[in-house]
């Protein structure tokens, strides 16, 4: 990038937009290919899901995989704060094989538009038209996804993400418990990884740590064009304006947090608020000891991702 270009905004350590509109990503730009991946025997394949969009996806089955037993099925949302990464992330290509493989699941991670081009609401739009087109094939005439229409139990539905993903199927799974599209499909459970909850007033670590909670609050700020800053409902589940989290619509959640996360605190207070609430499931969490945020996409080789995949694998066959 040319340094003699003013910088209008540095969103530290992942992006720089300049004064002149140009977008300089610094991470979470690299692209892997789909296909067979010889370590895992999980195979990937890349479709477009609304033509009129380009919405897409990657989806991931087990190579060995029979249409005669048919396996769960986990709709994926990728992380990067609604700013960087994508479903073709190597970080998620990796990680996401190692998960499929470990759960012997179909895996759908979907592809969104990301901001500051593409400013919220546009994820949580195009997740739904991708929750929609899922949804389509659940129904015997529905859908001509050969690998959800062969592969896939739709009685055994779940949501999960990690960071911004995780938030989408919180949101997702409020929308659902009144509307046509979730007496079409049933989501069982979600699977919230180091989930991306945030306000303007700091709690727990946030308090002394006013680094990471200054640097947070810029990317927020970024993505979401809200008057409300980061008590935007979107953000934050516990403030004014935000739908109660007792009208969830799934039977079971599992909220996973990281020791030395900044957002491990947010995880758990809602973890703490669901459990105390009218909410007709059962919520679990699990604490990462020694691990940052989204360490698993960084290093999915190491003992902590392997124990994070199994517990994964174990919630959702399990469920």
């Amino acid at each position: 990038m040319d340094q003699s270009k003013e910088i209008a905004r540095d969103v530290f350590p992942f992006l720089r937009v300049y004064k002149d509109g140009t977008i300089e990503r610094l991470a979470g730009a690299e692209v892997s290919h789909a296909g067979l991946d010889p370590e895992t025997g999980v195979l990937s394949k890349d479709t477009v899901m609304v033509p009129e969009s380009g919405i897409s996806a990657r989806l991931y089955r087990p190579n060995s995989a029979k249409g005669n037993r048919k396996l769960p099925l986990v709709i994926y949302y990728h992380g990067g704060g609604f700013f960087i990464s994508s479903a073709a992330d190597p970080k998620y290509h990796n990680s996401l094989n190692r998960l499929v493989a470990e759960a012997n699941i179909v895996l759908v991670s979907v592809d969104y538009r990301i901001a500051p081009e593409n400013p919220l609401p546009a994820a949580y739009e195009d997740s739904w038209a991708a929750l929609q087109w899922v949804a389509a094939h659940a129904k015997e005439d529905g859908g001509s996804e050969a690998w959800l229409k062969d592969y896939v139990d739709f009685g055994r539905v779940f949501l999960a993400g990690d960071s911004c993903g995780a938030n989408v199927a919180h949101h997702f799974a409020l929308k659902l418990k009144d509307c046509e599209l979730g007496q079409q499909i049933k989501i069982q459970a979600i699977a919230m990884i180091f989930p991306y909850f945030w306000g303007k007033d700091p709690i727990g670590v946030e308090v002394t740590d006013q680094a990471r909670k200054s640097m947070v609050d810029n990317w927020w700020l970024l993505v979401c064009p809200s008057e409300k800053g980061c008590d935007d409902p979107l953000i934050n589940p516990f403030t004014d304006g935000s739908p109660s989290i007792e009208s969830l619509a799934c039977k079971k959640l599992l909220v996973i947090v990281a020791e030395n996360d900044i957002l491990r605190d947010r995880g758990r207070l809602y973890y703490e608020k669901l459990v105390k609430s009218e909410w007709q499931g059962t919520a679990e969490i699990m604490e990462i000891p020694g691990e940052d945020h989204v360490f698993h996409i960084h290093n999915p080789d190491c003992e902590n991702a392997k124990t994070m995949f199994k517990g994964l694998a174990s919630f959702i066959n399990q469920t």
